[in-house]
């Protein structure tokens, strides 16, 4: 199937999607219930633009006259009546009829009646009877609306259908064949356990069998016989009983060499099933995995093409850049994505854009320079626009948000307010409507995705011009392949995607350049000289001892410029699951996440670009020297002579693990417990004696509170230190902490290494 095949295939899923939910919103106005008009101009809007990307002008003709009928019933300025209703209908119908025509080995063609009766509904066409082309019954008798008074922001959505609430997603058929068959092995990988079952079946009645046999040897044997009788037993009787009893234990030897081998068969077997069965249920998840994460290329790969064709129509020159597009993303997420990333492109596009001559007079290229981003930064994803244009238009943000009541007569405006204005639904600064802007819905659209996804939206000025649109979201769960590295004795993780090259290099043929160590690396028929950085000075590792001999162990990473990266060894490449970076003890310049190795030891997904940063900041500040004498210096973050006993309590493995690191690293013997109760449980049977407690406030069983409170009613603990370190942070929370009797509360939100331990060193 070609990429052409491809997107219509998509686009007769997403134009069903916004047909259907256009119609659910004109029944449930029939049936007295308000739609919500801009969830219906949205998906006018989102079906004109999917069909323009999938060039089908008649359909984005039909598409365009819906979106401007519901603009204006949005705006009051006129009403769903009769009319409305059957050009509506009618519309949805021929767009239906058209789309299903494509499979067809003829062209379709689109009847002119839909466009017809919405033009003389619109006012744009010849007065006349509407066509005879009756609507739904659903809508037949719907009550004419009254006119939309107020603007859609302050109108609640009305309550969608159940059907219309479900979430769809598109799944390639190959993929669900993968998993089915995945699934098929795995069941049958599970037979294998029904054998082994049997076998123990079998290994139980043996084992019995022989208990019986000796109870019955026991109970009928000779010393049972002769015992007590008070007469001289018979030589022969007694020989006699002596060779039964030896084949009887010769029997029952046979019988345990049996069960033995038995249960070893057993036991061999087992270790293959349950192999068998980790291998299946590995293949079940990663094609389960592949359902749901999929390259930003197939939802976003055909919106290049798109921009630079309706930037032909319009008459003007860009010069588009897209990265990021091999990201593999939630599959859920992209399709939640993209309909506002489009609007944000079409936006730099129709607001970016300049004269010829304004360009040249600022001494810009010719060609309005767009660049589309996709990217991982400190666990979240972050999709920018940016654009070289006149940058944001603040005197006529201004007068329109004045001039809508978004701002008093003499309110003050600051310019990061006056750009979160314009995520207002209907908030345009566009001189005129047309069909790439004007109707101040795009941007909104933009910002409700954000908020969906639990993300932000921001728009900003760029130096020395233009306009950069970010969103910046939480990153979803997935499978990557990273390298696993060891620096100071710890093992973290860094992208494979990041990952140039792995080097071996004597350390002795090392250049030195500014008093660093350079290595010149051979490539691209260059030869290129980069600087050398260990891995344990840029994240504050404990360093090993330099050594002036022997080999480096190095990686060559793929950020801007490049650079070498010293390492003390090469662990292992694996596919795992990256998980959000913690709380706390992280770094978030330096870490984008989290995985769990085995043995639930978790590990730092370092990211690589922050890592370039610190680099050029060692190289150009000395911050690595200045950052060894801070790590240095003792004052107050030290344990004393004394080593004490602090135990950390948090539910999070994650969390408890990198606090055990911290305290360890600062001279503590730590102990960790996973909730109140375990903690309560440990400090009453004495185990250790326990100079300080840690604990977060939100676990399972029995919360910080609850614990804090235990202890201060208990003699024995009532004057145990105790910090609480969650991310509770509101007053109530940490007034509800200090009067239960918290010694001290930290938020996790503005945590700091130096502060806890400062924390501990006074009460200590």
């Amino acid at each position: 199937m070609d990429i052409r095949q491809q997107l219509l295939a998509a686009f007769e899923v997403e134009h069903r999607e916004h047909i259907d939910m256009i119609r659910a919103a004109l029944a449930g106005g029939a049936e007295g219930r308000q739609p919500d008009w801009n969830d219906v101009f949205r998906r006018a809007h989102s079906l004109k633009g999917a069909a323009r990307a999938v060039d089908l002008p008649a359909v984005e003709a039909v598409a365009h006259r819906l979106e401007t009928l519901f603009e204006r019933i949005v705006a009051g300025a006129t009403a769903l009546d009769r009319e409305a209703t059957s050009a509506t209908h009618l519309a949805l119908d021929r767009i239906e009829a058209y789309v299903a025509g494509l499979k067809e080995a003829e062209p379709p063609e689109m009847p002119a009646d839909a466009l017809a009766a919405l033009d003389r509904r619109l006012g744009t066409g010849p007065a006349g009877p509407a066509p005879a082309a009756p609507p739904p019954p659903a809508a037949a008798e719907a009550p004419t609306a009254k006119p939309i008074a107020k603007p859609v922001a302050a109108q609640k959505p009305a309550p969608a259908p159940e059907e219309a609430a479900q979430s769809l997603l598109r799944v390639p058929a190959d993929a669900v064949e993968a998993l089915t068959r995945a699934t098929y092995d795995l069941t049958a990988s599970l037979g294998g356990e029904t054998m082994v079952g049997d076998g123990l079946a079998r290994l139980a009645r043996s084992a019995v069998a022989l208990r019986r046999r000796t109870e019955a040897g026991r109970a009928g044997g000779t010393a049972g016989r002769f015992a007590g009788t008070g007469r001289r037993a018979d030589p022969d009787a007694i020989s006699a009983d002596l060779d039964a009893l030896r084949a009887e234990l010769r029997g029952i030897e046979a019988g345990l060499a049996a069960l033995a081998r038995e249960a070893s068969d057993l036991a061999r077997r087992q270790a293959g099933a349950a192999s068998a069965i980790e291998g299946a249920a590995a293949r079940v998840r990663v094609q389960a995995e592949r359902l749901a994460l999929v390259p930003a290329e197939t939802v976003f790969g055909g919106f290049a093409r798109s921009l630079r064709e309706t930037a032909r129509e319009q008459g003007r020159e860009i010069d588009l850049t897209v990265t990021g597009l091999d990201l593999p993303l939630d599959r859920g997420m992209l399709q939640v994505l993209k309909d506002p990333v489009l609007h944000a492109l079409r936006n730099a596009l129709a607001h970016g854009a300049e004269t010829p001559e304004a360009r040249r007079r600022a001494g810009k290229p010719a060609a309005l320079a767009i660049r589309f981003e996709i990217g991982v930064r400190g666990g979240r994803l972050h999709i920018a626009v940016h654009d070289d244009g006149a940058g944001p238009n603040l005197a006529a943000i201004e007068a329109n948000a004045r001039r809508r009541g978004l701002l008093g007569p003499g309110e003050a405006a600051e310019p990061e307010a006056l750009l979160g204005l314009v995520f207002e639904p209907g908030f345009s600064t566009a001189p005129a409507v047309d069909t790439l802007s004007g109707r101040g819905f795009g941007l909104s659209v933009v910002a409700d995705a954000a908020r969906s996804l639990r993300g932000s939206v921001r728009l900003e000025p760029r130096e020395p011009w233009g306009t950069a649109l970010v969103m910046s979201l939480p990153l979803s769960a997935s499978r990557r392949s990273v390298l696993l590295v060891e620096a100071g004795g710890t093992v973290y993780a860094l992208p494979g995607a990041a990952v140039e090259r792995l080097l071996r290099h004597e350390r002795a043929s090392l250049g030195r350049a500014l008093g660093r160590p350079v290595l010149s690396i051979e490539g691209d028929g260059a030869e290129r000289t980069l600087p050398v950085h260990a891995l344990s000075d840029l994240i504050g590792a404990p360093a090993s001892e330099p050594a002036e001999t022997g080999s480096l162990t190095a990686v060559l990473l793929r950020s801007a410029g490049g650079f070498v990266l010293a390492v003390d060894a090469l662990r292992d490449v694996r596919t795992l699951l990256v998980l959000p970076a913690p709380p706390i003890g992280a770094d978030p310049a330096l870490v984008s996440g989290t995985v769990v190795l085995p043995g639930d030891v978790p590990a730092l997904v370092l990211d690589p670009e922050g890592l370039a940063g610190r680099a050029a900041e060692a190289r150009s500040a000395g911050i690595a020297g200045g950052a060894a004498e801070s790590r240095a210096d003792p004052r107050g973050t030290g344990a004393q002579a004394r080593r004490s006993t602090i135990l950390v309590v948090d539910d999070s493995i994650t969390t408890r693990t990198l606090e055990k690191g911290i305290l360890e690293a600062a001279g503590y013997r730590v102990v960790v417990c996973v909730d109140g109760q375990d903690a309560l449980d440990r400090l009453r049977a004495d185990i250790e004696t326990v100079d300080l407690v840690v604990a977060d406030v939100e676990m399972p069983r029995l919360d910080g509170f609850g614990l804090l409170k235990a202890l201060r009613a208990d003699e024995a603990f009532a004057r145990l230190p105790v910090i609480l370190m969650t991310s509770r942070g509101e007053a109530e929370d940490v007034n509800r902490g200090l009067e239960l009797g918290a010694d001290a509360y930290l938020t996790k939100q503005k945590f700091d290494q130096r502060q806890l331990l400062d924390t501990i060193g006074q009460l200590l």
